[in-house]
């Protein structure tokens, strides 16, 4: 375990509430979801010398949110949040089709439900600021484009939408107050690269409100340029110092971008289940086959972070079976990992 007697307050440690949604359903094959109650408690009850997570970040659809929930229900939530002694940091838009959005490369009924998916997301950060639950953070997005071969059409007219509708949605989320953070995975249209994520960044132009969610696991795929091999920065049987060549290249060119971050690990292969059928498999930070130095290549991303704006970092793991998302050493375990992060590239 690590020393938590740094002289860092910041950035602040969040779990993700999602993987106790995302991937599991009533599916054949499928894992049932975990209650928004029960992932509270599992993040409340993890300690790793004395430290503890301080806030979560929070996905904004069933089953542990309705989108159109009344104030009085998110008060419950951010209640009952704050009982386990967290804070909220960054939401996630129901940008997907089936929730409340749909692509974001689609016709202009589907671009409209997008953008209702973010003036709902809008109104619910609204809420939990106005209480005092939340204080900071995104809101998460991505094209809602599932797969690339729509894309791979005619990229140049598909990526122009996407482009279209996050400017409108960032427009939204600004008179709100809110920036948008679009987080890179090799399953999304139009970011399925760390080319095509630039590419798209770039586009929207906007970034004072539009930025680049990084995710340790994704990213990394982005360097094996595994849906998009024109732009791959490394080849099986690389060198530590392909390796470091490649990692300054990705994180220099996505790095002024970022204003959201997820540590993470990946073993080098893919992993999906329902709507995410391929993206950066998430493996626990002491993983024997894991692919990175979670510690080094955070501080990369992290970088004069406090300067955009960034007041935590979030665990991601997505789509982590039940069994072990319930064991109590998983959290110690992650926990443990984002202390060394901030220990090595915190700021007060």
């Amino acid at each position: 375990m690590s020393d938590t007697s740094s002289q860092f307050t910041y950035p602040k440690l969040h779990n993700a509430m999602w993987p106790g949604l995302v991937g599991k359903g009533d599916d054949k094959d499928q894992e049932p979801p975990i209650s928004l109650e029960r992932m509270l408690e599992l993040t409340a009850a993890a300690e790793v010398d004395g430290q503890k997570f301080e806030g979560v970040d929070y996905f904004l659809f069933h089953p542990h949110t309705d989108p159109d929930a009344s104030e009085d229900e998110l008060k419950r939530i951010a209640d009952l949040i704050a009982s386990h002694g967290l804070v909220v940091g960054s939401l996630v838009a129901p940008i997907w089709p089936g929730t409340v959005g749909d692509s974001a490369m689609g016709d202009d009924e589907q671009q409209e439900k997008f953008l209702t998916s973010i003036r709902k997301a809008c109104r619910i950060a609204k809420v939990f600021n106005d209480i005092g639950i939340r204080k900071g953070g995104v809101i998460r997005v991505d094209s809602a484009e599932s797969g690339v071969d729509k894309w791979r059409e005619d990229p140049t007219a598909g990526t122009a939408r996407i482009v279209d509708t996050f400017r409108k949605a960032t427009e939204i989320a600004a008179e709100h107050g809110e920036r948008l953070a679009a987080e890179g995975e090799i399953c999304w249209a139009g970011m399925h690269s760390w080319k095509d994520m630039l590419d798209t960044l770039e586009g929207v132009g906007m970034p004072e409100s539009f930025g680049f969610q990084a995710d340790q696991a994704h990213t990394y795929l982005y360097l094996m340029g595994y849906n998009a091999p024109e732009h791959a920065l490394l080849q099986e049987g690389y060198s530590q110092d392909d390796f470091d060549a490649a990692y300054t290249k990705l994180t220099d060119k996505l790095r002024p971008w970022t204003i959201d971050f997820h540590v993470a690990q990946n073993d080098g292969t893919v992993l999906g289940a329902g709507s995410h059928d391929k993206t950066g498999r998430h493996c626990l930070a002491n993983d024997p086959n894991g692919k990175l130095d979670i510690t080094a290549t955070a501080g990369y991303w992290l970088d004069n972070a406090a300067d955009r704006g960034i007041q935590h970092i979030c665990w991601d793991g997505c789509m982590f079976p039940n069994d072990v998302l319930e064991t109590p050493a998983t959290w110690n375990t992650i926990l443990d990992a984002m202390i060394q992060v901030r220990n090595a590239h915190g700021w007060n």
